[in-house]
């Protein structure tokens, strides 16, 4: 018979928490992989700023489209389960996607394709582990979100990368396929957490996605996050989608060189996790969180304007420093203001609304880049987030 967390015992040094943290670490090695070379396979095949801002449109319009149900589904599933199978699914899906970069058949729409369904799946997976990651960690929900920052950091942002960038020198075939066989290790990993019992209400889907929706918009704490998130989430995209032409065309970056910056952003993003509950526990956590907002943005402008590769380094590190430090606070703030038992529609629907622009700022690069330059994107994306951070800053330290 399953066990149900409520009979474990609770905290992020616990086995069940441990387990994972270990299944998160796996995976987010092969994303690591996969996220810097998709848009790297897209730019080198086409150098077209169109196909790489479509592949990244394809990428982040599930946010949009799938999140809110698979939030209220979740919610009725248990969330281990969902987990597995949406690991089994995208390793299956990046599997195909592997082949077919090495037969030569990874054309654009393959590439959209293939990218709309493994984040279609992730929106499942990151509803569920969101239930399991509160229901876990406790009281220790602070040092939950530093640990899965930098657990994300380190698979994602540092490892993840480095993989790429040897492997995309080697074969570009089998940076996804080692992605492919992160997600099987995942979810023989995933299949060890303790599991939640699911939401048993009987309310109808339709009303369970209001509830979330009408939830996150009644409380005033997280309305003001979900705007600044939406508004950053929709800059980061632009910017997300030209990194590897940019690094390319501008900086005069080797191929497999590329996933160095991502690196530097690893480095910026580990210190900005450690530092970020110490800040908000000194500073509140409302200050600090508009504080690396505004270094945010400054970030991206700088690295926009000044087109030489030790401005870049030094850019990218602040890009890591600020956006860890930004998504600990703020996912804690959001959970703590979250129910039990309407996390996964609530976090759905946060992720509807605060991601719902993300496809709009990946397809807008693309032809703002034709029109005018590549670094024209990261000082109109900079501006935007240093001015949400301005107009944001008291309702945020309020929150």
């Amino acid at each position: 018979m399953e066990r149900d967390v409520r009979h474990t015992v609770k905290g992020v040094h616990e086995r069940g928490f441990r387990a994972l943290t270990a299944a998160w670490a796996v995976s987010l090695v092969g994303d690591g992989v996969r996220v810097v070379a998709l848009p790297l396979f897209t730019a080198a095949t086409t150098r077209s700023p169109l196909a790489v801002s479509a592949v990244a449109v394809a990428l982040t319009l599930p946010w949009l489209l799938v999140a809110l149900p698979a939030g209220a589904l979740v919610d009725r599933w248990r969330p281990r389960t969902v987990v597995v199978v949406a690991h089994w699914l995208r390793a299956g899906v990046t599997g195909v996607l592997a082949l077919a970069v090495h037969t030569g058949h990874a054309t654009v729409v393959v590439l959209c394709a293939t990218a709309f369904v493994l984040t279609s799946a992730e929106t499942f997976a990151d509803s569920a582990s969101q239930v399991l990651l509160v229901e876990l960690a406790g009281s220790d929900l602070e040092a939950a979100n530093s640990r899965f920052v930098t657990v994300e950091t380190v698979g994602m942002d540092l490892a993840g990368p480095l993989a790429a960038a040897a492997l995309f020198w080697w074969a570009p075939a089998a940076c996804f396929a080692l992605d492919a066989i992160s997600f099987v290790a995942a979810a023989v990993l995933v299949s060890r957490v303790p599991d939640v019992a699911p939401d048993r209400s009987r309310g109808d889907l339709r009303g369970q996605l209001a509830e979330g929706a009408g939830f996150l918009l009644r409380t005033s704490g997280l309305r003001s996050l979900v705007v600044a998130v939406a508004i950053t989430a929709f800059a980061a995209a632009a910017v997300n989608a030209m990194l590897a032409l940019y690094s390319i065309q501008v900086l005069g970056l080797a191929e497999p060189v590329v996933p160095v910056l991502v690196v530097c952003m690893a480095a910026g993003a580990l210190l900005g996790a450690r530092v970020s509950p110490r800040l908000a526990s000194r500073w509140g956590a409302g200050r600090v969180m508009v504080g690396f907002l505004a270094l945010l943005g400054a970030a991206f402008a700088l690295f926009g304007l000044t087109p030489w590769l030790a401005v870049a380094v030094v850019a990218c590190v602040l890009f890591g420093v600020a956006s860890a430090g930004w998504n600990v606070l703020s996912a804690t703030r959001r959970q703590r203001l979250t129910p039990g038992p309407m996390m996964g529609r609530v976090t759905s629907a946060y992720r509807v609304l605060a991601w719902g622009l993300s496809p709009l700022g990946a397809g807008l690069a693309g032809p703002l880049a034709a029109a005018t330059s590549l670094g024209a994107v990261y000082v109109v994306a900079g501006s935007i987030v240093g001015l949400t951070a301005i107009l944001l800053a008291r309702p945020l330290a309020r929150g």
